[in-house]
């Protein structure tokens, strides 16, 4: 009995140092798409400090030659990874995307922020042309939809959580219960740039969760905020809101509305900026336009 409990009090040491090195190298291991975890290196990373962003679809016309239909669609260039962020809702991403000489095949990325047809139609057209892509769209989107984007060749990763799409590109995760959709986060050397598809969840609670998620400035918020049919009080809480979050400049288009725009313009005057088919936004532009 002595000789076993020598030799057990001498293996134990020996069993916790592999189960503790087991456990590390389980919980190294990435996958694409993987859940956000700002501890899980301190190492920093330089962030962006040569954004591009286009608009390659809208139904506001912003640069001449172009075609605009209700939805949306925007190239992000700057990252390591070139983004398509939505497709529109038919063959006219393809046709804008020529006239801007945006090479499908440059795409690396597409990020689907919700089902609604004005922002996933022009994926398959899309595929035509390039399908070594790798998709983020939400967990809940059909089976079929999914399904029939890998028949085309492209990788799916299902989006529930927030998740490093690459280096400083987020998605939010999945916000909102009747429609559910994701938003792009990217992180540059001036703060957070945010892109909505619709912001059915709400344009204040998507950009709430942006600033809780990476603990950084907001530099803007662009893309469609659904506020069509708000009210004038109602749009005018939603500005205020965005301020008292620090949100510097603002770039609405698609789905909100005339009159959210004009809202927008008017409290954040040189800091608004109009967006529509063809417009390209730059961080250098914007360090460029006065406080």
């Amino acid at each position: 009995m002595r000789r076993l409990a020598a030799i057990f009090v001498f293996l134990l040491p020996t069993a916790f140092v592999i189960m503790l090195s087991a456990t590390f190298l389980i919980a190294g291991i990435g996958t694409k798409g993987q859940i956000m975890n700002q501890q899980s290196s301190n190492v920093p990373t330089p962030e962006i400090n040569n954004l591009f962003i286009t608009v390659v679809y809208d139904n506001t016309p912003h640069k001449q030659g172009l075609q605009t239909e209700w939805g949306f669609s925007a190239c992000i260039t700057g990252p390591e990874k070139t983004i398509l962020f939505d497709t529109g809702g038919s063959s006219i991403l393809l046709d804008n995307m020529e006239k801007l000489e945006i090479e499908p095949n440059s795409i690396d990325v597409v990020v689907l922020s919700h089902i609604h047809a004005d922002h996933t139609g022009g994926l398959n057209n899309f595929l035509e042309k390039n399908s070594n892509v790798t998709i983020y769209l939400l967990k809940s989107f059909p089976t079929k939809f999914k399904d029939n984007a890998r028949s085309c060749g492209a990788e799916i990763v299902e989006v529930n959580e927030p998740v490093k799409i690459c280096e400083n590109v987020h998605s939010t995760g999945r916000i909102g219960t009747v429609i559910k959709e994701q938003s792009l986060i990217i992180q540059t050397d001036k703060g957070l740039v945010i892109i909505t598809g619709c912001a059915h969840p709400g344009i204040v609670k998507i950009t709430a969760k942006a600033k809780e998620l990476l603990k950084d400035d907001i530099l803007l918020v662009m893309g469609g905020f659904h506020l069509e049919w708000a009210t004038k009080g109602g749009i005018e809480n939603i500005i205020s809101s965005l301020k008292q979050l620090g949100v510097r400049y603002v770039g609405s288009c698609h789905c909100t509305g005339d009159k959210a725009r004009k809202l927008f313009e008017q409290h954040f005057g040189q800091n608004y900026i109009n967006i529509g088919a063809g417009k390209t936004i730059t961080t250098e532009d914007l360090q460029k336009i006065q406080k």
